[in-house]
């Protein structure tokens, strides 16, 4: 088949006999089939390759992306065999199921095909990278077919992990006498490889959701959740307990919220690995929901290069975090990498001539050098609390995780005038409703205005995977719509992932912010005290050279970073 598809392709014109020959050099270095690699480098086209096999073999094509298949269908073939062969199940009609493939004349896959499900089978052709799309939708991921298979030999054979220990705060635990002391231990092994798996695969969160008919879990990988596997129902409540367990919770109460950490220790390619992670469960109305975030160090970020801020916006942040007193906001909505900004900027003012301290809720990584300190609101240790205790240790830098009250917003703007640098985070949808936040909660004018140095917010967005990166035809009017100028928009080849095995065939890999830097100048800090409205604040940033979340996210468009569906996705105009 790869010869005779690329003396096809040379055939009809689609591409030149060199360009076969470097395609099929690339294929032996990396595998695949030709096709593929073929489009991945870019010298065909999918469609055009489909279209070609239709003509050549006499079979229909189909546009798998605007065809709904019905799950009942689905269910004829199994996923094992969708992958093996690369096919889909599209739709049954009396005795015959129609079936789309990649290679329309492989009679072994339509014969097992026929044979394991007694239908008479009719092909039509479809793109491979299409195909694998629609395996990815309806069956779940490659690599959750591999769990899927992992976790039916443990439920089959008992069998016991080996490669992970459960740590204290401080001290091991032997996991032979978790092992030993479990009566479940197909539950201990899949939950070790749960846990395993989500660093393996660089998720930062899991969650194990029970429903009336169906117990799922999910990774949250680049800020998008996929269903990795949907183990047995019978072993629901004994993963839960089992993850419980780990976390040092109650196992008896299930009609409250609880939260926990599990710390474990585990042979990752022959690499010994320490991870945290954060745990909290809820009932639900099926049972206990619970949500795991991923906490590794060597995930850890605080590299403020290699953020993603623009030249110019990362020097004003410096600058600010450089001055001796005042306050350095981050900005943005959960989970868009504030921690990682605040930590950054702490890491490069540690040094032992300084002292640091954080209140935080809950302390995410432990920073060699800094004193953090876990809030726990039960006793009454808020941040307010923490920030009075604070400013009688001496402090030169006071980290506070967040600002949520008129109490700790008054300490945080006085430490902030009585000569400290005071770092903190607030929930807003830009860096200039930060001040009108401020003082809807009760500060001053001129207290924000006297106090607040430079305003960061921030957004996360995907990145382009680099394996499989492509160009993309965007018409002029979206890119002009989108905020580019007309003559920007002639000069802008947009990029796109066609998906390949590196980025789990969805065109991303890794994350990347997207910063606006907003710093209060004399004039800015002349409307505050005349009570400007946000958008009289913004209007007068972007006079003095701000740059919008927006237009941060163009300009990693133009460098071919992340993709135009990103970039609108997480801002406006």
């Amino acid at each position: 088949m790869p010869i005779k598809l690329g003396e096809l392709l040379v055939k009809e014109n689609l591409i030149t006999p060199q360009q076969l020959q470097e395609a099929l050099q690339y294929q032996k270095q990396h595998g695949g089939k030709l096709g593929y690699n073929l489009v991945k480098l870019g010298f065909v086209k999918d469609e055009e390759i489909t279209q070609l096999l239709s003509r050549q073999y006499g079979v229909p094509s189909i546009n798998l992306a605007r065809f709904e298949i019905d799950p009942s269908v689905i269910k004829l073939v199994p996923a094992e065999t969708a992958q093996k062969y690369q096919i889909i199940p599209l739709s049954r009609a009396g005795a015959n199921l129609t079936i789309a493939m990649v290679d329309p004349t492989n009679v072994f896959a339509m014969d097992d095909i026929k044979f394991m499900t007694g239908y008479n089978v009719e092909p039509v052709v479809a793109s491979e990278t299409a195909i694998m799309e629609s395996i990815e939708k309806y069956y779940g991921s490659v690599h959750s077919l591999q769990i899927k298979e992992e976790m039916d030999k443990l439920v089959e054979t008992d069998e016991f992990g080996d490669d992970v220990e459960v740590l204290e705060e401080g001290d091991e635990i032997d996991l032979q006498e978790l092992e030993r002391s479990s009566e479940e231990a197909p539950v201990v092994k899949l939950c070790n490889l749960i846990l395993t798996d989500a660093l393996r695969r660089g998720a930062s969160d899991i969650h194990i959701e029970p429903y009336e008919r169906e117990f799922r879990v999910r990774f949250r990988i680049d800020g998008v959740l996929y269903v990795v596997m949907n183990p047995p129902m019978k072993l629901r409540d004994a993963m839960i307990s089992r993850l419980k367990i780990m976390a040092k919770l109650d196992i008896s109460e299930k009609r409250l919220p609880q939260d926990g950490r599990i710390k474990i220790r585990m042979n990752n390619q022959g690499k010994m690995r320490e991870l945290d992670y954060r745990v909290s469960t809820l009932p639900t109305l099926w049972g206990e929901k619970v949500v795991l975030r991923l906490l590794d160090k060597e995930n850890l970020m605080l590299d403020m290069t290699k953020l993603g801020f623009e030249v110019e916006s990362l020097k004003y942040f410096e600058e600010a975090i450089f001055k001796p007193w005042g306050m350095v906001l981050v900005t943005g909505p959960t989970g868009s990498g504030k921690t990682n900004t605040l930590y950054s900027a702490i890491s490069q003012l540690n040094t032992t001539e300084t002292n640091i301290m954080t209140a935080e809720d809950p302390v995410e990584f432990n920073l060699t050098g800094i004193n953090q300190v876990q809030m726990k609101e039960s006793i009454g240790l808020n941040f307010a609390a923490a920030l009075r205790s604070f400013l009688r240790q001496d402090p030169n830098i006071v980290l506070v995780g967040e600002i949520r009250d008129f109490e700790t917003a008054e300490i945080a703007v006085k430490a902030s005038l009585t000569g400290h640098l005071v770092l903190s985070t607030l929930h807003t949808n830009d860096a200039p409703s930060t001040i009108n936040r401020l003082m809807n909660m009760g500060i001053e004018p001129f207290l924000v205005a006297t106090s607040v140095h430079l305003i960061v917010a921030q957004r996360l967005v995907r990145r382009i995977c680099k394996e499989c990166t492509a160009p993309m035809e965007v018409p002029a009017h979206a890119l002009i719509d989108a905020g580019f100028t007309p003559e920007e928009a002639k000069n802008i080849q947009p990029q796109k992932g066609r998906g390949c095995g590196t980025c789990n065939n969805t065109g991303y890999k890794g994350r990347v912010g997207l910063y606006e830097v907003f710093r209060l100048t004399d004039e800015v800090r002349q409307l505050v005290l005349e009570g400007a409205s946000s958008i009289e604040l913004k209007a007068r940033a972007v006079e003095d050279g701000m740059i919008s979340l927006r237009y941060s996210g163009l300009k990693k468009v133009q460098l071919g970073m992340t993709t135009m569906e990103e970039v609108v996705r997480e801002t406006v105009l």
